[in-house]
């Protein structure tokens, strides 16, 4: 209501959200591939489910109580909809976790570590990789820009090879729902030799990112 409230106060032009819906509506631009744009969402969804009594709440104050009957039946069957829509999302990234988890243990079969960079989003994670292995992954000076973990293979002057995974940035306080939903995704870090911490020496508390 309040975020109405202060929409109606704009004019109406202007569309007013809370901080999670930002968040998601930045991930949801950001999802380059078929993996990331599930995983966005599942967690949209996850997000909108506990606000449809709100929004039908919503609507029948401003008919005056004139769909309240329809109102409550048609909560009920979004609800439901949403719920098996989450379902079915839920146990496509299952499939994804199992075949990331198959790619880890044929990766584990050869004797190579693998060193994963994380950090707060924007931190340069993806230049640093372009930098040490040539490659051109999307690095750009924005929040996000990277939603799937890439791995390229570093070979040092001294002959001694690893690989080196770009993974997600996020940032304090990140909503739940998109933590549980990226975590096919946050699983790659676990499964790390070495994790490197890059810190942006421009921010003013590096240290509490």
């Amino acid at each position: 209501r309040q975020l109405r409230n202060l929409e109606k106060s704009f004019g109406g032009g202007v569309r007013v959200c809370d901080r999670t819906a930002l968040i998601l509506d930045i991930f949801n631009q950001r999802a380059a591939t078929h993996e990331a744009a599930l995983q966005v969402t599942l967690a949209q969804m996850e997000y909108q489910l506990p606000r449809l009594t709100k929004l039908w709440t919503h609507l029948e104050r401003q008919s005056g109580g004139q769909v309240k009957g329809m109102g409550e039946k048609q909560i009920e069957v979004d609800k439901r909809i949403l719920r098996t829509q989450i379902s079915t999302l839920r146990k496509e990234l299952e499939s994804v976790r199992k075949h990331r988890k198959l790619y880890r243990n044929r990766r584990r079969s050869v004797p190579i570590p693998v060193v994963s960079l994380v950090g707060y989003t924007n931190a340069g994670k993806s230049t640093l990789l372009n930098r040490l292995t040539g490659a051109d992954v999307l690095a750009e000076d924005k929040l996000f820009a990277t939603l799937d973990p890439t791995t390229r293979r570093v070979l040092m002057k001294s002959g001694t090879e690893f690989l080196l995974t770009d993974t997600v940035g996020f940032i304090q306080k990140l909503p739940t729902m998109l933590v549980a939903a990226f975590r096919a995704t946050l699983e790659e870090i676990s499964e790390s030799s070495i994790i490197v911490h890059l810190v942006d020496i421009r921010l003013t508390m590096p240290i509490t990112h």
